[in-house]
């Protein structure tokens, strides 16, 4: 035996350094990485997890609206037993449920679920969150990846700057930057978790070739984003979009606007110059940009991260050539945001679609027809949505599937989630996934109607298989078959660039004919065609670019 181990060990030597250890008297597993040592834990299922893993220098004091900067490398172990601050925010959505350790504006902090460390080639799946980049955290429960680890996959979600933190541009950060660029923090943190997966993902079992990365709302937009940026265009084998995408929703502004906005912000604050905005608390940056707007910060068209207009990568094909799967709900905004309040009748809806599209109206109102007053509340539903997301979506899976040079998998996700637990009580539905309670939270989050279908982010918690850590709602069987169906789909696509496997609905991809074909996923998944084209050709006629 003493021989044997003698002709092991210059082998056993010869190993990657990265492979899992397990320290003596302990259980929990062990990785070494480029900046150190970390130790996560086993979880029940067996999955290991390492939580709150520095991806970036602390973007405070000096840091603060700079690209994010390397870590620093530590010393001994550390602890990745528990998630990172999430970024600094406040309730907006009212409803989402964080497990991290407080809010901080030091929030470059990422998670990740491997099925074992000491596997090679394993595929990644990088879930970027959705909150409106005002909002979120990778340690909602929602984008839990050990499900998508117990499938043989590695899964990482990562956290990113927020807001005024996230995406302020000024001109004094322009003439500051190397690449004479401002905006797009929480982009370049996106970036920068990329590249960290490529150093360092195949220590714990991940192939870098394989990186499929992902989002919802937010998140699916800055998929496109990434997608469309020579930062991070190289760095990823696949893409998954749920409900957004830049060509539309929350698109990049011009420079010189960001930096206008940056100004007016700056003057509301009383501040005079650049060192006098990164002397003040976050606390107190949060608050005001609270009173200013948050979703003024948008991204914008900086010459760095994006070269030129996202419209004009994605149409000349300078974008990621990869396998995009991407979809939306079928209730992604309820009708009162065509409506208002006023009652939904015929009369009603012809004249707030008149003052939506004046002289267009007409053209509207034939492709959005209603022919009664009991037809209003789906047409008027049809339109507010695809207004606020599914067109964007759309234009993205289309533009892709005519330049992107791979297959481009289209879903329509209509399960409508069931009633809410009894022991919820009064609580209110929220856009994120939970409820709205506290009364403070409630005046402050948008309250929403019942629901005539698949909200705005009811498909997370089935596509993550994470329906059991939404204590809410009463999920059914049909829900947890509907779960183990999509999510399935999703696995395979980020195994191999193509949902398809045996036992499965057969998901052809929407460029493969002359027909787009469109996965229905309810209880009886189908594959559909197109119906809607002509919508989206009006809005793309009548969208900014």
């Amino acid at each position: 035996m003493k021989k044997l181990l003698l002709l092991l060990l210059p082998a056993i030597q010869m190993l990657p350094s990265a492979v899992a250890q397990t320290s003596a008297g302990s259980s929990s597993p062990i990785v070494k990485i480029v900046t150190g040592v970390v130790e996560g834990t086993v979880e029940k299922s067996g999955v290991s997890s390492f939580k709150g893993i520095p991806f970036a220098a602390p973007p405070v004091g000096g840091l603060r609206w700079k690209e994010p900067q390397p870590v620093k490398r530590w010393q001994g172990k550390l602890e990745a037993k528990q998630f990172g601050p999430n970024g600094m925010q406040f309730a907006v959505f009212g409803d989402m449920g964080f497990r991290s350790k407080g809010m901080s504006e030091d929030c470059l902090y990422l998670n990740v679920w491997t099925p074992s460390s000491a596997q090679k080639g394993l595929p990644v799946l990088v879930y970027f969150y959705g909150g409106g980049f005002v909002a979120g955290d990778g340690s909602e429960a929602r984008y839990d990846g050990e499900s998508m680890a117990a499938k043989g996959i590695v899964a990482v979600t990562v956290n990113y700057r927020l807001g005024v933190f996230g995406f302020m541009a000024h001109p004094e950060l322009t003439k500051g930057s190397p690449h004479q660029a401002s905006g797009n923090y929480g982009l370049l943190d996106q970036a920068a978790a990329l590249k960290w997966v490529q150093q360092n993902i195949a220590a714990f079992g991940g192939d870098p070739k394989k990186v499929t990365i992902a989002g919802e709302s937010a998140g699916s937009v800055s998929v496109s984003a990434q997608m469309a940026s020579p930062l991070s265009r190289n760095l990823i084998a696949g893409a998954i979009g749920e409900s957004g995408s830049l060509l539309g929703t929350l698109p990049a502004v011009p420079l010189s606007e960001g930096e206008k906005t940056g100004v007016e912000f700056a003057r509301s604050v009383g501040a005079n110059s650049l060192a006098q905005l990164r002397a003040m608390p976050a606390e107190q940056l949060l608050e005001a940009s609270k009173k200013f707007g948050p979703f003024r910060f948008a991204m914008t068209v900086d010459g760095y991260f994006f070269p030129k207009s996202p419209y004009s990568i994605y149409e000349a094909g300078e974008q990621a050539h990869v396998p995009l799967l991407a979809g939306w709900n079928s209730e992604e905004m309820n009708y009162r945001m065509v409506m208002g309040n006023e009652k939904p009748t015929k009369e009603n809806f012809e004249k707030a679609v008149q003052k939506l599209y004046g002289n267009q109206s007409p053209e509207v109102l034939q492709l959005y027809n209603v022919s009664k007053d009991e037809d209003v509340e789906q047409v008027a539903t049809d339109l507010a949505s695809d207004r606020f997301i599914s067109f964007s979506t759309w234009k993205w899976a289309d533009l892709q599937s005519k330049t992107g040079g791979k297959p481009v998998y289209r879903y329509l996700f209509s399960r409508a989630r069931p009633a809410m637990v009894a022991s919820m009580g009064n609580a209110t539905p929220g856009l994120a996934g939970g409820v709205v309670k506290d009364t403070t939270a409630k005046a402050a989050a948008p309250q929403m109607p019942p629901a005539r279908g698949a909200v705005h982010s009811a498909e997370i918690e089935y596509a993550m298989g994470n329906l059991s850590s939404n204590k809410v709602y009463a999920w059914t069987n049909d829900d947890y078959k509907i779960s183990k169906v999509m999510q399935e789909y999703f696995a395979n696509f980020i195994k191999k660039g193509d949902p398809n496997a045996a036992g499965l609905p057969k998901w052809p991809a929407a460029n493969a004919g002359n027909n787009v074909a469109v996965i229905n996923i309810d209880v009886n998944t189908r594959v559909e065609a197109e119906k809607n084209r002509e919508r989206y050709l009006f809005m793309d006629k009548t969208s900014a670019k």
